[in-house]
């Protein structure tokens, strides 16, 4: 079932060096107030921290209490307090009522606030407008990079999408270049650097300077090539339905942090439990790449080679059976639990995705993807919205906004939308229309001359029809022009094997490549933009290839890092990974944060809906 690496490909870098920088550099930072402490640590660092430092680690270093930072008045008896947060002014606020407060009530404390990544200059100016500037002491803990698996590593922002490319605030663009910079000083010098995209490219111009700035240290480079990309270059992918095991584990249970909370449904008892998700799991590991349909066959084999396993104790003497408790046995119970986990969430999800139509969802994508039977599409669209299916699920609506529509089609769907889910969207659509994702045709666009007449020489039943076909392949939406000059649809007329797939198409059941990846294959196979100038065009331009003078070693060579800004989707690394196996690269995914459509739409939304 799992896709068995080429021979010759190369050997990934060892990322537990980052996890060691990270807690030196924290353990640092908490000595510098030394003494028993008690610790604020903000919601979403809760996760990363456990996976750099766990409570034991904290406790050595004379943490004496844990809080999650709940933006309420503390009850903390300590004399020293420590807050380890992102530099948000919401919380810098909280921190400010927090210190007035003890100050009112006559208490004198020492505070020292941690800012990770790093520590902007808007928030030093809170502390001095509530006047404590004076009464806390700052530091920054530079925890830019987590590994979440051997090819995975993740800067856990996912306000980078909004900030950046919806507000237009800028500021997480050095944060961008100082993770670069940071894996540069240890595994390059890198010999070959692409992107495409306005943010990569001010990412890669930050990290530039910090190159200058620093020391040159000669070593051997341990990752070649680099590329960077916007997620706006690409919206169309993760706004489709993921069907790769580990995509849909991430849109039914919410992988966070590398780390997935099974409820009682999936463990068959009366508790949830929380798994990790990486290659350390051999059973996940096997099937986390793999289309969804082919999962239960491979499961279902292992469950009987894991019984026969079993057998073998039979008709064993007492030295065979000594060996195989001590060596095997452990093991067995191992992949046993985690095989039973892994076939309850595959049965979990089913009935899941059945009761939503799920089918009938993949099939309404497939079709905006190539651009056919639009008016089916539409109807599917206007019924859920009437249904008032959860906003949250209706990437189709998104899906069919991005490939293009028609005025009529426009106005009628976003009134019905206004009035299933309230007149607050209207900020959604206007956030959706900043982000470029709302491509409004305009009525001349779309028929050609000798379509029209042919329109007339049928019955109005037939000619809307043709209309709907017709329109669907002349839309000059960028993305129509993109898909057919990259070939992103596959051609329908002859059956996908999805056990044996020949394309990266398969992560989308066949129907689409996605994008983001077709770009790094077309790049890497042309060692540049060469060529795709009409491409780059359609996108908007700032491509980018950049040569250092340098001879890395070959292995280095096919190790390729690529930098996601704004996030990437498990579907998007699964992809990457078919493409490092059949071209023999090993691709290594940098990404902001990880996404999905549920995420992106949530993004769109106004913070008051």
């Amino acid at each position: 079932m799992a896709h068995s690496a080429r021979r010759d490909s190369p050997e990934l870098p060892d990322f537990s060096v980052l996890k060691r920088l990270a807690r030196d550099q924290l353990i640092y930072l908490l000595e510098q107030l030394p003494g028993k402490k008690d610790l604020f640590i903000e919601a979403d660092l809760m996760s990363p921290l456990d996976r750099i430092a766990n409570v034991s680690t904290l406790k050595q270093h004379e943490v004496d209490k844990l809080y999650k930072v709940e933006y309420k008045p503390v009850v903390s008896t300590s004399d020293q307090l420590c807050f380890l947060i992102r530099p948000r002014i919401q919380t810098v606020k909280w921190v400010c009522d927090v210190v007035n407060a003890d100050k009112a009530a006559g208490k004198f404390k020492r505070y020292k606030i941690i800012f990770t990544p790093q520590k902007f200059y808007a928030c030093e100016t809170v502390l001095e407008e509530q006047g404590i500037f004076g009464d806390v002491s700052t530091d920054e803990w530079a925890f830019y990079l987590l590994p979440l698996d051997e090819d995975i590593i993740n800067l856990e922002l996912p306000e980078f999408f909004r900030d950046n490319f919806l507000e237009g605030d800028q500021r997480w663009v050095r944060t961008g270049g100082s993770a670069l910079h940071l894996f540069h000083s240890i595994y390059g010098p890198f010999s070959k650097v692409y992107g495409i995209g306005r943010c990569s490219k001010m990412v890669y111009e930050s990290w530039r300077e910090q190159v200058k700035e620093g020391e040159q240290k000669a070593r051997q480079a341990e990752v070649g090539t680099v590329f960077l990309i916007d997620r706006d270059v690409d919206f169309v992918t993760p706004l489709c339905s993921q069907v790769v095991y580990e995509g849909l584990v991430d849109d039914i249970f919410r992988i966070k942090c590398g780390c997935v909370e099974f409820g009682p449904d999936v463990t068959s008892s009366d508790k949830s439990i929380k798994v990790m998700l990486n290659s350390q799991d051999k059973v996940f590991n096997e099937i986390r790449n793999e289309h969804f349909s082919n999962v239960f066959g491979f499961l279902s084999q292992k469950a009987r080679n894991l019984q026969t396993a079993y057998d073998k104790r039979r008709g064993m003497d007492i030295k065979q059976m000594k060996t195989f408790v001590s060596e095997e046995l452990k093991g067995l119970k191992q992949e046993h639990r985690l095989l039973s986990l892994h076939i309850g969430a595959s049965e979990s999800m089913m009935k899941k995705k059945t009761k939503q139509d799920f089918q009938e969802l993949l099939k309404t994508e497939h079709s905006l993807l190539e651009g056919f039977e639009i008016r089916e599409c539409i109807s599917f669209i206007e019924e859920h919205i009437n249904r008032q299916v959860s906003y949250l699920k209706l990437c189709p609506l998104s899906l069919y906004f991005f490939t293009g529509l028609l005025p009529k089609d426009y106005r009628s769907l976003k009134a019905q939308y206004l009035q299933s889910y309230g007149v607050d969207h209207l900020l959604t659509f206007a956030n959706l229309k900043q982000l470029g994702l709302l491509v409004e045709q305009q009525p001349g666009e779309t028929l050609t001359v000798m379509e029209s007449k042919m329109g007339k020489l049928v019955n109005d039943k037939t000619a809307g029809k043709l209309t709907d076909a017709f329109s669907s392949l002349a839309k000059k939406s960028n993305f129509r022009a993109l898909s057919r000059r990259l070939s992103l649809v596959p051609k329908s007329d002859e059956e996908y094997d999805l056990r044996v797939p020949r394309d990266m198409a398969y992560i989308f059941s066949g129907a689409y490549i996605p994008l983001s990846c077709k770009l790094i294959e077309q790049v890497l196979e042309r060692d540049g933009w060469t060529g795709l100038e009409e491409v780059t065009r359609l996108l908007n331009g700032h491509e980018f290839a950049v040569t250092a003078d340098l001879r890395p070693q070959s292995d280095a060579q096919r190790i390729i890092l690529v930098m996601f800004l704004g996030g990437c989707t498990f579907s998007e690394i699964s992809a990457l990974r078919f493409l490092g196996r059949e071209r023999g690269y090993k691709f290594i995914v940098l990404t902001t944060a990880i996404t999905n459509s549920a995420r992106l739409i949530e993004a769109m939304l106004d913070n008051h809906v």
